[in-house]
């Protein structure tokens, strides 16, 4: 994937820029039901995995909060900010290269951090290099082919200030990438099952891959480290 170059450095300031109203969408009628679902997919896959835990892109840190992830890394310094007062210790760095030790994390989580990375199997390389061997690396998406990413992809055509920087993988997309990075997939959780134009309700997440889910949680181990 190739970006021109000023599309680049939009995508690096976009959250410098909306960090405070990218932080109120989590309180709009939309996300007050959309993100408890979304965490409920996230918890159990991360559940499974030794501390201590980190989140690659943890931007104003509201999934870490409410998953429990005390380290957070993010390019954003105003995304971070929030992350700081809400308790993540958290350090400005690219996914790229982390500031960390080899194996020094028994997770990482990217929550739609892929979407916004020039190079997706970079970020997931290094993510690799600071797992444990037995540890998992967790990715919260909105898949393309779903009818969530169907729907954000439209907006990304209309101009939608996010979305029109995102690029949305399909799942084989996500699969191709994890398996250069020497990972496999070994779980899957899935939330948000109605459509982006249905009035949202709450339901829990559901074990498995299902196909017209607008979120997916991912559990991907090393393939030489799965047990």
């Amino acid at each position: 994937m190739t970006l021109p170059e000023n599309a680049v450095l939009e995508r690096e300031t976009i959250f410098d820029r909306f960090a405070a109203a990218y932080d109120a969408w989590y309180e709009s009628p939309i996300g007050r039901i959309a993100f408890p679902q979304e965490v409920d997919a996230l918890r159990p896959l991360l559940q499974e995995l030794p501390r201590p835990w980190l989140e690659v892109g943890v931007g104003t840190g509201r999934f870490a909060v409410e998953l429990g992830i005390r380290f957070g890394v993010d390019p954003s310094i105003p995304a971070l900010a929030y992350a700081r007062e809400r308790g993540i210790l958290s350090v400005a760095a690219r996914g790229e290269s982390l500031p960390f030790g080899t194996a020094a994390f028994g997770a990482v989580v990217m929550v739609v951090t892929l979407c916004f990375v020039e190079d997706p199997l970079a970020i997931v390389r290094d993510a690799v290099r600071v797992l444990r061997s037995d540890g998992g690396l967790i990715l919260g998406l909105v898949l393309a082919e779903s009818p969530w990413g169907i729907h954000y992809r439209t907006l990304a055509e209309q101009g939608h200030r996010y979305y029109r920087l995102a690029h949305f993988f399909t799942h084989p997309e996500i699969e191709a990438v994890l398996a250069a990075a020497g990972l496999e997939i070994i779980r899957e959780r899935s939330a948000l099952f109605q459509t982006p134009v249905d009035q949202l309700a709450n339901e829990p997440a559901r074990e498995g891959a299902v196909d017209h889910a607008g979120f997916r949680g991912i559990l991907a181990r090393n393939r030489r480290g799965v047990r």
